[in-house]
């Protein structure tokens, strides 16, 4: 058995026992990538870590750090409220305002995890206080990013463009672009209508007081500190904690029971729910900052938000005390534990293995439609960009033989190493779990895992179907 095949198996196996024996699944792959590292690949240590996403560990830490600090001083409820009263109380239209919003983000040359890590955390807190499905909110978020992500001036865009004329191959940037553009809006579409968004047009319209609930006219109840957060269950998951309701079969959850001091209320005839104070005022300026800080000047998102987290919470130490304790650790835990892994796998030569494989049939559709689907699968797992600039190469032969259409196959390979981005292994679907705040960690993980690999199995083929059977290019 080749040392592939064995890695490729032993990948399955961490999925078998995390799935059966309800083991951290980021435990199991550390474990893995020691054992296949160093007893087949012949690794060293130094060679096992190299797969290590320290970038992202700080991505995942920073951002859900400054937000558990924006969420423990009411900042992240002052932002709810201000997005229900720009929609005129219509909840429905919200998460149309998140996809929208990190389609043009990225769009204009964010990095897709960096919009993500904007948006999500946001998003999601106003999922929790109005019961829309945290499913629905975060795959809104993560499609809207790379519904943007191929514009001719984007990060993506830019790099696929440049990769197509590196091999000379025919290319439209513009092609590229509203390929993407549509196969994320047709797919936002299709969970809006399934995921409870028919409910949320029935809610009618809302007040920023309700709590999602029309005409209650109230705000919810409220309850001390000592009882929220991260809960104290040993995995982290904050199963611990007052908001982690079983939801509904849309993934829904309750509303959240946030604490909040008497000061940060209003009277309601003044009808703005939560009144800005400086430790708001701060935190709002700091998550500005973080915006100009990453799509301004390029500087990387975790850093940026654990140095803004750090000046908060020197600023304001009560606020900021048990923010450090709802950083979602077990999903840290679990991210960086399965690309330690993929890495692994690249360092060992598993990814090119399999691609070259493909590439060596002698039917050019069946070969195409075998990339997409190792792009899909890869991509769940690793960079979208890197599968790309590795898989489009391996296409150029049977491209060259004139059966498939160059244009068609880039966009059929990029939209789908790209939409599969809201698996919670890659980096938007890991933002996405990190940010998602008094809800069912387990659960949650276990849907954006079932919706990605739906995801991973039915676009490959549509997008094969629609741009690579027809000969575009």
């Amino acid at each position: 058995m080749s040392p592939e095949l064995i890695s490729i198996l032993v990948l399955v196996v961490v999925f078998v026992i995390a799935t059966t024996r309800s083991v951290n699944m980021g435990a199991l792959a550390f474990a893995a990538a020691f054992g296949v590292g160093t007893l087949v690949a012949d690794l060293d240590a130094d060679g096992i870590f190299a797969g290590f996403p320290g970038d992202l560990f700080v991505v995942l830490v920073g951002v859900t750090y400054l937000f558990a600090i924006a969420r423990a001083n009411g900042t992240t409820d002052w932002l709810v409220h201000a997005a229900v009263r720009l929609v005129r109380g219509r909840v429905a239209l919200i998460p149309w305002v998140m996809f929208a919003l990190t389609g043009a983000l990225t769009a204009i040359g964010a990095v897709s995890p960096a919009a993500v890590a904007i948006v999500a955390p946001i998003a999601l807190s106003f999922a929790t206080r109005y019961s829309i499905s945290p499913l629905l909110m975060g795959t809104m978020v993560v499609h809207g990013a790379q519904a943007g992500g191929f514009s001719p001036i984007s990060i993506y865009g830019s790099i696929v463009n440049g990769i197509v004329e590196r091999e000379k191959l025919p290319g439209s940037e513009i092609g590229l672009f509203l390929a993407s553009l549509v196969a994320n809006l047709l797919i936002a579409a299709v969970l809006f209508a399934v995921l409870g968004g028919r409910k949320l047009w029935a809610r009618g319209a809302v007040t920023p007081e309700d709590g999602g609930v029309p005409g209650q006219g109230t705000a919810p109840a409220r309850t001390g500190s000592s009882t929220g957060g991260s809960g104290t269950g040993t995995d982290g998951t904050g199963t611990g904690g007052t908001g982690a309701g079983t939801g509904t079969g849309t993934g829904a959850t309750a509303p959240a029971a946030v604490a909040v001091r008497p000061e940060q209320e209003t009277s309601g005839a003044e009808g703005t729910g939560i009144r800005l104070n400086p430790a708001r005022i701060a935190t709002l300026v700091a998550l500005a900052a973080l915006v100009v800080a990453v799509l301004g000047f390029d500087l990387d998102a975790g850093l940026t938000a654990v140095t803004l987290a750090v000046v908060l919470s020197t600023a304001w130490p009560d606020d900021s005390r048990r923010a450090v304790g709802e950083i979602a650790w077990s999903t840290v835990l679990l991210i960086c534990g399965v690309l330690t892994y993929v890495g692994v796998l690249e360092e060992m030569g598993t990814i090119t293995w399999a691609g070259e494989g493909v590439g060596g049939i002698g039917v050019p559709l069946l070969a195409a439609v075998l990339l997409c689907y190792i792009g899909a699968i890869v991509s769940a797992f690793a960079s979208s960009v890197g599968i790309m600039g590795a898989l489009i190469p391996l296409a150029v032969p049977f491209l060259a033989q004139g059966e498939i259409g160059a244009i068609g196959m880039v966009a059929a390979l990029a939209v789908s190493a790209t939409v599969v981005d809201v698996s919670p292994f890659s980096t938007n679907g890991a933002l996405v779990l990190a940010a998602a705040p008094d809800v069912d960690r387990d659960r949650f993980f276990r849907q954006l895992m079932i919706y990605g690999g739906i995801v991973v199995a039915a676009v490959p083929v549509l997008a094969w179907l629609v741009l690579v059977v027809p000969g575009f290019g």
